[in-house]
């Protein structure tokens, strides 16, 4: 089947086509990255601390304080999430 029968209308975009897929921020593009590099240097295995330090070293300056920010607030959000279901547990489910 040739690409214009799967998609007859020629003037569709590559816009159109991804708007629906969601798009990495920086940040996670090259923790991503870091940790196929890590992967494919370091089999025997290495820390998650590792993956942050490389990716965090790849970005640009311009993107490293939006990626500070992703980083505490990931952190705020698992501790928050880690209390509540400490309370439930504590509590009995309620």
């Amino acid at each position: 089947m040739s690409t214009f029968s799967q998609n007859p209308d020629p003037t569709t975009t590559f816009d159109e086509i991804t708007r629906g897929v969601p798009m990495p921020s920086p940040w996670q593009a090259v923790w991503n990255e870091a940790e196929e590099l890590l992967y494919a240097t370091r089999p025997e295995g290495f820390d998650v601390e590792e993956i942050g330090r490389v990716a965090f070293d790849c970005l640009p300056e311009s993107e490293k304080e939006e990626a500070l920010d992703a980083l505490f607030y990931t952190y705020w959000a698992a501790a928050q999430a880690d209390r509540e279901t400490r309370a439930a547990i504590d509590g009995g489910g309620r």
